[in-house]
This record gives C-alpha cells, sequence and structure tokens, in this order.
C-alpha cells in the first residue's frame, strides 16, 4: 500500500525550527528594555484612570491578551480596536488615562490617524513597535523597542516571532508592574475568585468546617468505648471538651493504635485522659484555608480543631474538606 499522506516524518522539525526561532526572538529582548521600559513602568503605575491598549490585527490580538493580563494584576486596562475609535468609542479615554499602541512596523494607518487625537486630549502615549524610527515612535512619548530579527514563518511574511516577542514584552510590563505594586496572593485571589487558588485565598474555615455531629467524648471513657465514638464520628478522632465546651484534648485513631500496642492487654482500663493530646492545633473561623494547609503540612496533621475567641469548640477542619 502507497502512502499518500503529504506530511512528512520531518515535519517536526518545522515545528522545533518555530520553537527554537521564536525562543532566540525573546533573548533578543533583553538588551532592549532599557530607560524607557522603566519609564513607561512607572507612567502606567502612576496612572489615575485606565491603561489604554489598541493595535490592529495580530497586534490587536496580543493587545487584548496584554489588557486581561493587566487588569487580572492589579492594573486597571482594556483593549479597544483603533477602527472604533471613529465610530464613538473616543467616549472611554480621558486625561487621566494611558495608551499603549502595538504595531511592528509602526507604521499602520489606522493607529497613525488615532495619534492626533491622543494628543489632542493630552493622553500620555506609549508605543511598542520593532521599528524605533516610525512615525508610531516618534510621535510617542515613550517607544518600548520591540524588535526581531526575522519572523518564524518561512517566509518571513506571518507575524510570528514579533507577535510572540510583543506578548513577552507585554507580561515583562505586567509583572514589573505586579513587582512595584507588592502584588500578593491574596490580591491575585480577588481578581480571579472562581480559581483553585482564589478559592483557598478566600475561603475560611467556618465555611468548610463540620459543626454537626461531631465526635465528643469525655476525659474519663475507657478507651474501648471511645473507639466505638471515634469510628462512628469518620473523622478519625474525638475532642474532649470540658464543662463550658472549652477544648481540653483530642485523640486520633493513631493515638489508640499506638496505645493497643503499648498496653495491651490493660488497654481497656484505660482512659481518654491517658493518651489525650493536650494542647490540639485550633484555628479560628476566620482562618483562611491556605493557612489551615500550611499549619497541616507543618506538624504533619490532617485536622485541626476551630474554636471561638474563648476557646470553645464551634467546628472541625480535616484535610479533606480543604481540598476544593
Amino acid at each position: 500500500m502507497t502512502n499518500d499522506n503529504p506530511v512528512k516524518e520531518n515535519v517536526r522539525q518545522y515545528a522545533i525550527q518555530c520553537i527554537r526561532d521564536e525562543a532566540e526572538a525573546l533573548l533578543e529582548l533583553i538588551p532592549q528594555i532599557d530607560d524607557n521600559f522603566d519609564a513607561a513602568v512607572s507612567m502606567m503605575f502612576n496612572c489615575h484612570g485606565k491603561i489604554i491598549i489598541t493595535g490592529v490585527g495580530k497586534s490587536g490580538h496580543i493587545g487584548a491578551k496584554i489588557a486581561a493580563t493587566l487588569s487580572s494584576t492589579g492594573t486597571p486596562a482594556f483593549y479597544v480596536n483603533p477602527l472604533d475609535i471613529f465610530h464613538g468609542d473616543l467616549g472611554v479615554m480621558t486625561s487621566d488615562d494611558v495608551v499603549l499602541a502595538l504595531s511592528n512596523s509602526g507604521q499602520t494607518d489606522e493607529l497613525l490617524r488615532f495619534i492626533p487625537m491622543v494628543r489632542h486630549m493630552h493622553v500620555p502615549l506609549i508605543a511598542m513597535t520593532g521599528n524605533e524610527h516610525s512615525l508610531l515612535a516618534k510621535y510617542s512619548d515613550i517607544h518600548l523597542k520591540c524588535r526581531v530579527t526575522k519572523e518564524a514563518c518561512p517566509l518571513n511574511l506571518a507575524p510570528t516571532s514579533s507577535t510572540t516577542a510583543a506578548l513577552a514584552m507585554g507580561d515583562a510590563i505586567a509583572i514589573a508592574l505586579m513587582q512595584v505594586r507588592k502584588f500578593k496572593p491574596r490580591d491575585f485571589a480577588q481578581f480571579h475568585p472562581g480559581g483553585e487558588l482564589g478559592k483557598r485565598l478566600l475561603t475560611t474555615a467556618a465555611d468548610v468546617m463540620r459543626s454537626d455531629d461531631m465526635p465528643i467524648i469525655p476525659e474519663d471513657m475507657h478507651l474501648g468505648e471511645a473507639i466505638i465514638h471515634v469510628s462512628k464520628g469518620k473523622l478519625g478522632l474525638g475532642v474532649s471538651l470540658s464543662p463550658d465546651n472549652t477544648v481540653t484534648g483530642l485523640i486520633t485513631d493513631g493515638d489508640i493504635r499506638r496505645a493497643m500496642e503499648r498496653w495491651q492487654a490493660q488497654f481497656f482500663d484505660r482512659t481518654v485522659s491517658d493518651i489525650m493530646t493536650r494542647t490540639p492545633k485550633t484555628v479560628l473561623p476566620t482562618t483562611k484555608i491556605t493557612e489551615i494547609l500550611r499549619i497541616m503540612h507543618k506538624y504533619k496533621i490532617h485536622t485541626v480543631l476551630v474554636v471561638d475567641t474563648n476557646q470553645h469548640l464551634v467546628g472541625i477542619v480535616d484535610h479533606y474538606s480543604c481540598m476544593i
């Protein structure tokens, strides 16, 4: 049987070469990061309005992604198609804003027609181009050079390396702004409440704790009976409380197994007070899940007790409850 598949085995080499070319283009960016980059980050950091990002075609797609990254990392930004500017969208722009315009050539007609409007409104303009002698670079307040030697496209025509470089430069700006703003995981969670990280950073012990049918056992209960209560509780533990509901101790199924090995026939004569941990790890209802996981990892435990400010038991959180 003849193989009519036009795809040859060396097609992988095309992919490898493409990735290699784009990787080299990214490394070419490093010496291009200069005082203008510092000035651009400073301008965006001190912006009292929004970062308006614009670009045409592939540059527009990259601009939209940069806007999304900035917005999700503490810098309000959005993308505007320059063609829409001429049909009413100019109203979104104010003198408190900063415009970031993307164009590899720096000669894109739609962007050049947009510049007089930006200038008339006294809006600062940052240009990101691969041509420092272009009109867009010339009329900008700050020019970010983002030049690549060649496109990954074998014809050196399709935007490939150039768009990858622009995307990386946008990420570099976002990361720099995160550092300047001292952006923390908690801040990230507020912008990503639906993600796993967001849930863990925003969810508290009160949101996941078990508060009903908790395995409560008195200190003087014999271990033979305590086994039954620990088993019924399905948490692998039992909690001892004082008459005023204050936590006095905790036993785990591991404690019970070790006690059986130690005392053997005398095991059933022993009580909860003989093996309980008198200072179990406790947290407040407002404690975040991330902190609870840190405590569990540090002390190699799978459960913490939730208490109020008076050390009264209000719930129990186990490791599985934290897996949200």
